[in-house]
């Protein structure tokens, strides 16, 4: 009697403790279930922290010390402030050139040290441009190389009225003068810019260059159109053939002629073609065959179209410098009074429209800095103001569905931006 008793007792105390191990088994198995759930929930909600990229490298692991070069400061001063040696000031000045030249830095430009965080040099930076710097691999022997930094493009529109210049109205539009010389190149055939009167308009749409979030000088135009006395031109680019992108007309004729309207870009006219004019110097009149210009001194002066230099030389009483450009069997330009040639240039070099051959000046007979432009035809002078451009090839026709499209959305695009209205 007493052994049973003892068997009861014992089977009891066992179906306990089995019970009691089961719920320590399913209450641990749902914490875990728990804490997992948990962890899932933290990795969703706290994503991996971006690696932050500048020169190529990651910027926030290391001590980046910037600095600018100053005003008639040195190579050697400047890397004296970072800590470096005379012998490795010395190695890095042995960079070959086309890789960093020192006798090129100038005030403005952007330098950095990077060091790690025991304060130990890695790497020098000098930003040779806006898009480009060299880095030098302090622990690798000062090693040397260059980068281009990327670069990006962003669309902007804008739309005005001239009441003095383009130029200025550029301005008070809010945007880059440098788009009044774009647009004079790209319309150089079909307007005379010298003659825009007031309540003339433009709209453009233009991009601006970009690197990471500083805007660069560095325009292009992508759509134009300008109205000058109640008649409007537009620029459509389109791209056919070996010519490459070009401006077009709403008919589809190319807006690049033989000729450009002018051999500089604005300024004054300050005499026109005459066979009868009162010349300031000599105190007489007689003819001028040619059209002034009046602009600053140093201001580049284009050849309006492709040819052959076939004169360069001086005239003490007359032209100064001079140049005279034959384009073929008809014209021949002369180009008078320059400051100075383009360098390189001689008789007998091929140059292409709107290259620089030259630069205004006042040398020879003349009171003031201005450019003497004179066109012959033929042998005989005629007015560089009347002359005929001779456009390129118009759109084919093989390609005039795809270039109504481009031109319907751009003329359009055009048509909607709004005017700016400001005072100049």
């Amino acid at each position: 009697m007493k052994k049973s008793r003892i068997a009861i007792i014992a089977a009891m105390l066992f179906l306990v403790l089995g019970a009691a191990l089961l719920l320590i088994h399913n209450t641990g198995k749902g914490n875990t279930d728990e804490l997992s759930q948990t962890d899932t929930v933290i990795g969703d909600t706290i994503p991996a922290k971006p690696v932050v990229m500048k020169y190529g490298l990651p910027i926030e692991e290391f001590i980046v010390t910037y600095d600018t070069i100053k005003p008639k400061e040195t190579l050697a001063e400047v890397l004296f402030g970072f800590g470096f040696s005379a012998q490795q000031i010395h190695d890095l000045t042995q960079c070959p050139d086309s890789i960093f030249d020192e006798r090129k830095i100038r005030p403005g430009q952007a330098c950095a040290m990077l060091c790690d965080r025991d304060s130990t040099a890695r790497y020098f930076i000098y930003e040779t441009s806006p898009k480009s710097y060299v880095t030098f691999d302090i622990a690798n022997g000062l090693c040397a190389t260059r980068h281009e930094k990327p670069t990006s493009w962003r669309t902007a529109e804008v739309a005005g009225r001239v009441n003095s210049s383009l130029w200025v109205a550029m301005e008070s539009s809010g945007t880059s003068p440098q788009l009044a010389v774009l647009m004079s190149h790209i319309f150089g055939w079909s307007i005379d810019f010298f003659g825009i009167q007031e309540g003339d308009e433009f709209r453009l749409v233009y991009s601006r260059e970009y690197v990471d979030e500083t805007p660069l000088n560095n325009y292009r135009i992508d759509a134009a159109s300008f109205c000058a006395s109640g008649n409007t031109v537009y620029a459509i680019p389109f791209t056919q053939g070996e010519e490459g992108e070009l401006f077009y007309n709403i008919d589809g004729n190319s807006l690049e002629g033989a000729f450009l309207k002018a051999p500089l870009d604005f300024y004054r006219i300050s005499s026109k073609f005459s066979n009868s004019r009162y010349h300031p110097v000599l105190k007489r009149y007689r003819a001028h065959h040619g059209v002034d210009y009046a602009a600053p001194t140093g201001t580049p002066v284009y050849a309006i179209g492709s040819g052959k230099v076939i004169k360069k030389g001086y005239q003490a009483n007359g032209g100064g410098n001079y140049i005279k450009i034959r384009h073929n069997s008809t014209y021949t330009t002369t180009y008078m009074h320059l400051s100075k040639f383009a360098k390189g240039l001689k008789e007998g070099d091929f140059v292409k429209q709107k290259q620089v051959i030259g630069y205004v000046g006042s040398t020879g007979l003349s009171t003031g800095p201005h450019l003497d432009f004179r066109v012959h035809e033929n042998g005989k002078p005629v007015n560089p103001l009347t002359i005929k451009s001779q456009p390129k090839m118009p759109i084919s026709e093989a390609n005039r569905e795809a270039f109504t499209a481009v031109k319907d959305s751009l003329v359009k695009r055009l048509a909607g931006i709004q005017l700016t209205l400001t005072q100049e």
